[in-house]
């Protein structure tokens, strides 16, 4: 791992190849370890850097109660800049892909290609903030032990392998509770970003997983028609963690979209 100080913080990250940057945003309640397929298999087209955003993996840790996507946005743009590039290929996953939009918002100048895997551009509805709340308050209860089960039920497809399980539940246990409640908070309290779409002026692909229960294919569909020119791709056999499901599959999809560049 490497470690860098970013404003207030230091965030640990993995980097692997050289050349043009990507940057890989990982999902909740995981690190860096979403990408390690990602960060080695593509080490011949970039410099691959997969950071644990605030409070996750070897980062430190956090002390709010609340992470907003507008502060791992920041972040972003601060590691990019503090990696001496000008801007970077953003892969994005789920909650990571909330903080590559409020990137894109915040900071365009920063991205140079976009890529949003199995995330939305909306706001939760009010069940969905009182359902993350009450886990919250669950997980300040009883512990994150039920919340695990729930997410390996929930993030994969009913058929995935042994390795996908196993990366998958490392991670969430490997993340504090505090991390989990205040990433909760942060996702429960995020703008509706889908006006921002047709604002994407960079080359942008949507990948989703065809048995993705959490943001299916219709919705991924319906970000893809309102950014310009983007492409959409549905990975068959995956749930909403692609890049541990089907490694193979994103890897060609991210190949093929950097090559076009």
């Amino acid at each position: 791992m490497q470690f860098m100080e970013i404003r207030d913080t230091t965030l640990a990250y993995q980097s692997r190849g050289e050349g043009d940057l990507a940057v890989f945003l990982h999902g909740f309640p995981l690190d860096h370890r979403l990408w390690l397929d990602q960060l080695d298999s593509l080490s011949d087209l970039r410099h691959n850097v997969a950071p644990d955003l605030r409070g996750s993996g070897s980062s430190d840790p956090l002390v709010s109660g609340l992470l907003a996507m507008e502060e791992i946005a920041d972040d972003v743009a601060e590691l990019i800049a503090g990696l001496d590039h000008q801007s970077a290929d953003v892969v994005s996953l789920s909650m990571g892909g909330y903080a590559a939009l409020a990137l894109w918002e915040r900071h365009p100048e920063r991205i140079r290609s976009l890529v949003l895997m199995d995330t939305r551009s909306g706001a939760d509805s009010e069940a969905g903030r009182a359902g993350r709340r009450e886990t919250a308050e669950r997980v300040a209860e009883e512990g994150s032990g039920f919340l695990t089960e729930n997410l390996m039920k929930a993030l994969l497809a009913p058929d995935a392998g042994l390795a996908a399980r196993i990366r998958l539940r490392s991670m969430i246990e490997g993340t504090a509770a505090e991390t989990i409640v205040a990433h909760l908070e942060g996702m429960a309290r995020r703008a509706d970003r889908t006006d921002l779409l047709s604002s994407i002026t960079v080359p942008t692909v949507v990948i989703v997983g065809e048995d993705d229960g959490l943001t299916p294919p219709d919705l991924a569909e319906h970000m893809a028609n309102l950014i310009p020119a983007a492409e959409l791709v549905v990975i068959p056999g995956a749930g909403h963690l692609t890049p541990i499901e089907t490694p193979e599959a994103v890897n060609k999809a991210l190949r093929e979209f950097w090559e076009k560049l």
